[in-house]
């Protein structure tokens, strides 16, 4: 009985401790043209991609999963985008269903390998937003007009924040392990 309880309490402390201190991102996956798909869009509606890509916004690790029929998705340069030139593709996908990582911040560009259908509005440019630094450098300080006496910044909210938050993290790791060191040896004594 004690060793069950010995173990049930390590997972729970484990668990806490573990949904304290780390946090996991990973990317999205976005579906191109969501319910749509990846076909050519409607000779009324030929901005269709162009929109959809509006609506979404890209990181870096975010993929994109194209979904077609008879159809194939190429990468290109931006010239071969903007002239529908299928000729000379980064990247080629013709399979069906196609994913493609966005692995650095910029413009991808995609067209689709089909005569004819980039020009009818089957294209879709993504703008991967750059990441965004940990830490940002204070502003710089500009020298007052002489005979002022000096001023001092204010401080960060941005340090002071995340300092209480790597603070409160190393606690809570600090108190678990102490908690778990004083149920283990109560429950061997």
């Amino acid at each position: 009985m004690a060793s069950l309880l010995v173990v049930l309490c390590t997972y729970v402390i484990t668990f806490m401790a573990a949904s304290n201190t780390c946090v996991v991102e990973a990317g999205m996956q976005f579906k191109v043209g969501g319910s749509f798909g990846w076909h050519v869009p409607a000779p009324d509606n030929i901005e269709f991609y162009i929109k959809w890509a509006e609506t979404n916004r890209f990181q870096v690790g975010d993929a994109l999963v194209f979904e077609y029929q008879n159809d194939s998705v190429l990468s290109v340069e931006k010239s071969d985008y903007m002239n529908c030139d299928a000729s000379n593709p980064i990247t080629a996908f013709d399979n069906g269903k196609s994913t493609f990582n966005l692995d650095r911040p910029g413009d991808f560009y995609f067209i689709s390998g089909t005569d004819d259908h980039c020009n009818n509005g089957q294209k879709l440019v993504v703008d991967v937003m750059h990441p965004h630094p940990i830490l940002k450098s204070p502003p710089p300080i500009s020298l007052p007009p002489q005979g002022f006496p000096p001023m001092t910044p204010p401080p960060s909210d941005d340090v002071s924040s995340e300092l209480s938050s790597s603070a409160s993290m190393l606690l809570s790791t600090i108190f678990m392990s102490s908690l778990f060191t004083f149920v283990t040896v109560m429950l061997l004594a």
